[in-house]
């Protein structure tokens, strides 16, 4: 296995916060796979849904996978929410899932100073019905998926970012 720790949850779990986070305050680069998409095609993730859908986005995760599988080693990996559907997700590094409850997920969203432009930016979270509903869905998932799971309710992302670094370190530990 890749020596990269790859970040799964639901959109707006704060993935990409707890990335940053981690780069701060470790050795480790980080990369962001929603990010690596909109460069390799040259459009936002908005867009790509809009004009092409889903599945065609689904597929440019797939080669973003792997890529990573054979090109990215020691790296922090944050993905969008349903790229741990990806079938290679367990060859690219430790999955880490970062987990809350919806309704707080939600609430973060909301708070926050570019809430707007947070919620614009995920188009599967325009419908708050479908987005609890799909939150529903994928939530045992993750859990499934991953090698470590953290409670993200209610910590700061330095306390998260910590907390992962930890149990990481005790999961290589013990392999």
């Amino acid at each position: 296995m890749k020596n990269n720790i790859v970040l799964i949850g639901f959109m707006g779990v704060g993935k990409g916060s707890v990335a940053r986070a981690v780069v701060e305050c470790s050795e480790h680069v980080g990369i962001d796979t929603d990010d690596l998409i909109e460069s390799m095609s040259n459009t936002k993730i908005k867009e790509i849904f809009a004009k092409k859908g889903e599945p065609y986005f689904r597929d440019l995760e797939k080669k973003v996978a792997t890529w990573l599988e054979s090109s990215v080693d020691d790296t922090l990996v944050s993905t969008g929410g349903g790229f741990f559907k990806v079938p290679n997700i367990k060859k690219i590094g430790i999955i880490i899932h970062l987990d809350s409850p919806f309704d707080d997920i939600y609430k973060r969203i909301k708070e926050h100073p570019n809430a707007q432009r947070k919620l614009k930016k995920r188009p599967l979270f325009q419908d708050i019905t479908k987005a609890k509903e799909l939150y529903k869905q994928r939530s045992a998932q993750y859990k499934k998926c991953a090698d470590i799971t953290i409670d993200v309710t209610n910590k700061s992302v330095e306390k998260i970012a910590k907390e992962l670094l930890k149990k990481v370190k005790e999961y290589k530990g013990k392999k």
